[in-house]
């Protein structure tokens, strides 16, 4: 029996700490703030998608960076064995659309409840409000942990420690990026850090008039210059500053690399389910029964309200131009539009908005089969501290889950 800390009460750290004392050790669990899981809490609009229901190498597809590296993980505690781990505890689940995993209740605070109820059952000691200012380490040429030291100037010794902190995104609830410090200062390096699965600012002013709009069945698709980024089918939400929604939180994941240097071409196919042709002869007859009518006031049929003043800001027609004079030249030139509305994205907006962090301590200093440092015995990492992330729909929280248990397995 051997002594265990693990840094964190998030995801990973909850997990890793029950089965580091299902095995038999001595388990302390340290949380700077004054519950655990507050990112839980609100995570998947505060119903916690608590993973997909899926196989594995569905599991390992929807990993956007280091997929290979969480092979082990992933098969050692799958989504499967993360239901059974759940229903165990007495949380009744549901599957939603795309294999998402809910609690019954739509509650994510009874997901929680299920973690605490198990820590108490394998007495985990839970200290909150302790926070940690460094991982001690012993020897020189070959160094492992000897424990941790605490703000309070506090010392508390272990053979392993377990570093689940989380990464930079919602530093409210206590995601501060502390985890990549401590991995900097044992010597690990920590790849560049960047908010994902987070909302897009666009470059049109006019985009702010948009703000709620929520647009169903359309098609998104991204360009830098002429190479295709992103192409999905969904939904989308337009804000006072951009856009976000499922199709843009999932992109954001996709075009990272790309952001950086330039603005990226956004368009949206407002009619994927026509063809040019098809959309040209449905406009024609919706112009047909409003012949007399302004151009801006013959298109409530085709469009929400809110889109009607974008929708003819970008045409090349008059909004007071009568539909009867609408050329054919200039109706094709709106057909074009409408599969293809153009927006300009600019930015990302901040960690505070973001999902998840992209980046983290290298993956190639960690040994993947058990999550342990190949530099420093003893310490182990679990969860977004990792350069690891993936797409939305309880993948990330699937990484989290897997890789809290096997660093506590491995112990």
């Amino acid at each position: 029996m051997g002594k265990v800390i693990v840094i964190g009460g998030g995801a990973a750290g909850m997990m890793a700490a029950i089965r580091a004392a299902r095995n038999g050790h001595r388990v302390t669990l340290l949380e700077q703030n004054e519950k655990l899981g507050k990112k839980l809490y609100i995570t998947g609009k505060g119903r916690c998608n608590i993973t997909n229901d899926c196989d594995t190498e569905n599991l390992l597809n929807n990993v956007v960076r280091n997929s290979k590296f969480l092979y082990s993980a992933f098969y050692s505690f799958d989504s499967q064995k993360v239901m059974e781990f759940f229903k165990d505890q007495g949380l009744a689940i549901k599957t939603e659309r795309g294999g998402r995993v809910f609690p019954q209740s739509d509650h994510s605070s009874d997901v929680i409840r299920a973690l605490q109820k198990t820590l108490q059952q394998e007495e985990v000691k839970v200290q909150l409000h302790a926070q940690v200012a460094d991982i001690l380490t012993v020897g020189n040429e070959s160094r492992s942990v000897s424990g941790v030291c605490l703000t309070d100037g506090n010392v508390l010794r272990a053979e392993n420690v377990i570093l689940a902190t989380g990464g930079s995104s919602y530093a409210a609830t206590g995601s501060t990026g502390d985890g990549y410090r401590f991995a900097k200062n044992l010597g690990h390096t920590v790849t560049e850090c960047r908010p994902s699965l987070v909302p897009f600012e666009t470059a049109e002013e006019w985009v702010k008039n948009l703000q709620g709009l929520s647009l169903r069945n359309v098609t998104v698709s991204i360009r830098k210059g002429k190479k295709l980024l992103f192409k999905e089918f969904g939904e989308m939400l337009f804000t006072h500053f951009g856009v976000s929604g499922p199709l843009l939180i999932s992109a954001s994941s996709l075009v990272n690399d790309y952001m950086e240097d330039m603005p990226l071409a956004m368009e949206i196919d407002l009619k994927p389910a026509l063809a040019e042709e098809q959309l040209d002869k449905r406009v024609l007859r919706d112009f047909e029964e409003n012949k007399n009518r302004q151009f801006k006031n013959a298109l409530s049929k085709l469009f929400p309200t809110k889109l009607i003043p974008a929708i003819v800001h970008l045409s090349n027609i008059g909004g007071e131009e009568k539909v009867n004079a609408i050329s054919r030249e200039k109706r094709m030139e709106f057909v074009h539009l409408i599969k293809h509305f153009p927006l300009t994205l600019q930015k990302f907006r901040g960690f505070n908005e973001a999902i998840i962090t992209r980046g983290g301590v290298s993956t190639r200093e960690v040994n993947p089969s058990t999550m342990e440092s190949k530099m420093i015995s003893g310490l182990y990492f679990a969860g977004e501290v990792l350069d690891l992330d993936a797409l939305t729909g309880g993948y990330n929280l699937q990484i989290a889950w897997s890789t809290g248990y096997l660093a506590g397995d491995s112990i």
